[in-house]
């Protein structure tokens, strides 16, 4: 379906999106693309890099609330986007509101002051209380159970094969697209990231996986690493 001169995005497209994230309740910021909005809005992070992401979408790269609404428009289109929890970070479970003993801590500098953040298990929980000898820790999405409101706007489509390459390892691993290279044959993609430390296996096979998926024409994958006297 075309509107204009742009089609519509569909399933599988490669994206590269810019939006403003707000709490629908409160029109409190807790995502933003967009260096000049973040300090108008005085949420501005210097640690921050601010830049369109690049996405593929249903690819899961973005909640689904976000892939819905991109699936209705088309490149240059902007438009706010109401989101209900169920699409996005899922409704609050009690079931993950837990009561830990304060002894389980011990030696590991836990600050129990309600409101503050600790990480069990590679899981990140914020603190409720902190009575008895015993911490309760909730574990829910900061955005559980949130409305939100996004100002979304699709900057551009991305369609040659090694930009898609490059924006998939580059959203995966947290580089600009400039920072991977990557050479196509027949059928296969060599790819290069110019990182400091060398990624994991596990994080190579599920980059490799998404391409291979989402990329039409490849179905091979290597990555090259390099080392230097």
């Amino acid at each position: 379906m075309l509107v204009g001169q742009f089609p519509i995005m569909k399933t599988g497209d490669f994206v590269s999106i810019d939006y403003v994230g707000r709490v629908k309740e409160s029109g409190e910021i807790f995502d933003v693309t967009m260096e000049d909005v973040a300090k108008r809005e005085k949420v501005y992070n210097s640690k921050v890099v601010y830049k369109p992401i690049n996405v593929v979408v249903d690819a899961n790269f973005i909640i689904r609330g976000l892939d819905d609404a991109l699936k209705e428009m088309k490149v240059g289109e902007k438009r706010v986007v109401i989101i209900e929890p169920d699409k996005a970070f899922g409704n609050r479970d009690p079931n993950f509101v837990r009561p830990i003993p304060l002894s389980n801590f011990k030696g590991e500098n836990v600050d129990p002051t309600p409101g503050s953040w600790i990480t069990i298990n590679n899981v990140r929980g914020r603190i409720l209380s902190a009575d008895g000898g015993r911490i309760r820790v909730d574990f829910n999405h900061p955005l559980a159970g949130k409305k939100l409101e996004y100002e979304l706007e699709v900057k551009k489509e991305i369609t040659e094969t090694a930009d898609k390459v490059r924006a998939i390892v580059g959203y995966a691993v947290g580089v600009e697209m400039e920072k991977v290279d990557v050479k196509l044959a027949e059928k296969e993609a060599d790819i290069k990231v110019d990182v400091k430390e060398e990624l994991p296996g596990k994080a190579k096979k599920s980059m490799a996986d998404l391409v291979i998926k989402w990329v039409a024409g490849v179905e091979k994958v290597r990555f090259v690493d390099e080392y230097v006297k």
